[in-house]
């Protein structure tokens, strides 16, 4: 069951709420949106029907959920959610009425290499400079990220170049530092699952990237984004990054029907990011057509000043014509399906 409080619900009344829950042997996990609040009830479904919640100040609507992703459900929020980036005053949204594109190297190396990086991202439109710091690899030998140092060096080109930051970080005990250098907190594929993980961003008050698991199922996607909602973060932005099948063709099979199904299913943005799903630099753009074109809103896509030279996957990332490419698919098609870059 879940209880949508009113846009002018003070702090006290949302309290009233979690303590007659919690008297009848109830949990209450309180969720804050831009606009909304949201109380989760975890325990008996009909002693909650007799505690006359909907009459409580504050309270605009309650409703039994039938998902097990309660709070990212659209069945008790059925217009969808914009998620806010940035400092006040200059945050980006990501969302249904806008196309955001996030772009930036996948890792940090250096600080001109980074600084070169976010200036072609910038000049292409992006509106988000991404980056990692630290960086999950299957190989213990590949090129880890540069930790605390890369933090700095994307902070500080973040504000050079006036794009917020995102990073992925990987570790629950890095959660307070990654946050102090980043605007948005990504949590990665090898990560979905790490609830642990999950559970330290959902409390960090930072807006959280949140990409699908590549052996993971949309519902266990969402399930992994109910435990960073349940600790009170409904900013919470989904990304399709391909998923593992029989097919080596492509580095991972973009599943491009997640974006439909999932915006059927909840109210978080989803974004989809062309460059881990296919591997290859000539696939990008296509990939990124492909989710323009069925409603994604916005993209995560690599770029590097000199991608032979990258010490993590170089292969995907843009420079020179294809981001070009890339940057007049997304001005020219978004305005064909009703979004503005």
């Amino acid at each position: 069951m879940v209880v949508v409080m009113s846009p002018e619900a003070t702090e006290e009344q949302i309290a009233r709420v979690t303590s007659r829950v919690e008297g009848t042997g109830g949990r209450a996990f309180v969720s804050r949106g831009v606009v909304r609040t949201i109380i989760g009830l975890v325990g008996d479904i009909e002693s909650f029907h007799g505690l006359n919640l909907r009459s409580m100040p504050g309270v605009e609507a309650v409703h039994r959920i039938s998902d097990p992703y309660k709070l990212v459900s659209r069945q008790h929020h059925p217009d969808r959610s914009t998620v806010h980036v940035g400092e006040p005053g200059a945050q980006v949204a990501i969302g249904p009425d806008t196309f955001t594109l996030i772009a930036g190297p996948c890792a940090v190396e250096s600080a001109q290499q980074t600084l070169e990086a976010a200036e072609m991202a910038r000049a292409a439109g992006a509106r988000l400079l991404r980056g990692g710091a630290f960086k999950s690899r299957t190989s213990p030998y590949s090129f880890q990220g540069l930790g605390p140092q890369g933090l700095e060096i994307l902070a500080d080109i973040g504000r050079a170049t006036g794009l917020p930051v995102v990073t992925e970080v990987v570790d629950a005990r890095d959660v307070a530092l990654v946050a102090e250098h980043a605007h948005m907190l990504q949590v990665g594929a090898r990560n979905m699952a790490n609830f642990g993980l999950l559970q330290a961003v959902g409390d960090a008050g930072r807006p959280v990237l949140l990409k699908r698991g590549m052996n993971s199922t949309v519902e266990e996607w969402l399930m992994a984004a109910e435990y960073v909602a349940q600790r009170g973060n409904l900013d919470i932005v989904l990304c399709e990054r391909g998923i593992r099948t029989f097919e080596p063709a492509t580095r991972n099979t973009l599943d491009i029907s997640a974006v439909p199904v999932v915006q059927a299913s909840s109210h978080l943005p989803v974004i989809v990011d062309p460059s881990h799903a296919g591997g290859r630099r000539d696939l990008v753009v296509p990939l990124s057509r492909a989710a323009i074109a069925v409603g994604a809103d916005g993209l995560l896509v690599d770029v590097h000043p000199d991608p032979e030279n990258a010490l993590c996957d170089g292969p995907q990332a843009l420079v020179g014509a294809d981001l070009r490419e890339l940057a007049s698919a997304v001005r020219r098609l978004t305005p064909v399906v009703g979004r503005r870059a």
